[in-house]
């Protein structure tokens, strides 16, 4: 007896393609997520902090998080947002510069170069419809100038003196205004540590997704520094006359 041969009908596809038809597998929207960066110019660079709680939803999930890195010598990247497409982006920097490390020309890829090409994926991503859920603040120290420069999710870009994300857009940055605009090239070190920690503080009391955990960096033309965690004192006494809120 001959052999029975089925024959597969045009309509029947191939595995490939109807998984190009199935459910959307786009992030819509945060899962675990990062809140506040804030960073500003001082005289001999740009200091920045975050603190290190990733939420998930409202719960303090993870309470150690590292939401700055050094994206080479004198580059440093802060993000707001969520945390699984921050490790995105961390891996794509890292395979950028590990690319541009075996071109072996004598280049390094600048902070300004570095922006560009976060604030390229962030527009890319959008333009998709598919975008990376962080905003992301880039500094450095390049050729004696200093860089600082905000990306978001839209693919948004804009410089300036000081950057907060996140609730810290409005409650740290009236702070940051009145201490640093106009003074960043006057602030000594000690003084930009005073003022980030006072921004800092401010979140802590007023956002319900911060931490008193914090991590705070600098970046100058010796490098990028980030500290370790610590925390700062507080004062809630003045709870006491806090009248509303379901109390």
């Amino acid at each position: 007896m001959d052999p029975i041969t089925l024959g597969v009908p045009h309509t029947t596809q191939r595995p490939a393609a109807i998984a190009n038809y199935g459910p959307t597998t786009h992030i819509s929207q945060p899962t675990v997520t990062g809140t506040s960066v804030v960073a500003f110019k001082y005289k001999d660079g740009i200091m920045m902090a975050t603190d290190c709680l990733a939420s998930y939803g409202s719960m303090a999930r993870f309470r150690n998080e590292t939401r700055m890195i050094s994206v080479g010598k004198n580059t440093l990247l802060g993000m707001s947002g969520d945390t699984g497409d921050f490790q995105h982006m961390k891996h794509t920097l890292e395979n950028l510069l590990t690319h541009e490390y075996d071109m072996d020309d004598g280049q390094n890829m600048g902070t300004r170069s570095i922006y560009k090409y976060i604030s390229n994926i962030m527009y890319g991503r959008r333009s998709k419809i598919d975008p990376l859920w962080n905003s992301y603040v880039v500094a450095g120290v390049e050729n004696g100038e200093r860089f600082l420069g905000f990306v978001d999710y839209y693919g948004t870009t804009y410089q300036s003196p000081t950057i907060a994300t996140g609730f810290g857009v409005y409650l740290a940055q009236p702070i940051l205004r009145k201490y640093v605009e106009g003074h960043e090239d006057e602030l000594t070190e000690e003084e930009a540590i005073r003022i980030l920690d006072d921004c800092m503080r401010v979140l802590y009391y007023r956002d319900g997704r911060s931490f008193n955990k914090l991590r705070r960096a600098k970046v100058t033309a010796e490098g990028v520094e980030i500290s370790e965690p610590y925390s700062l004192e507080t004062n809630w006494t003045i709870a006491e006359s806090v009248v509303g809120y379901g109390s």
